[in-house]
């Protein structure tokens, strides 16, 4: 198994992984890994989320002189502000 080391770790971070290691009884090292697979799983969640919602928009063929104006658009929520 690879090793991974890291230096210069702030003394905040180190302190928030330990205390939550301690919280669901784990070492460090196993909370180390849960945090980096929790934070992978997410990252690459949202890249597939998003390239879903642009497919989405891609395929609603709208050409941009069909959208509505934007500043015509803020300025009326302003008013109802």
């Amino acid at each position: 198994m690879p090793i991974l080391q890291v230096h210069d770790l702030p003394d905040e971070i180190y302190s928030q992984i330990h205390l939550l290691a301690q919280k669901e009884h784990r070492t460090i090292t196993q909370q180390t890994i849960l945090m980096l697979q929790d934070s992978i799983y997410k990252r690459i969640g949202n890249k597939n989320k998003r390239r879903l919602i642009f497919k989405k928009i891609e395929d609603l063929n709208i050409e941009a002189n069909q959208l509505p104006n934007p500043v015509t658009l803020l300025r009326e929520d302003r008013e109802y502000l």
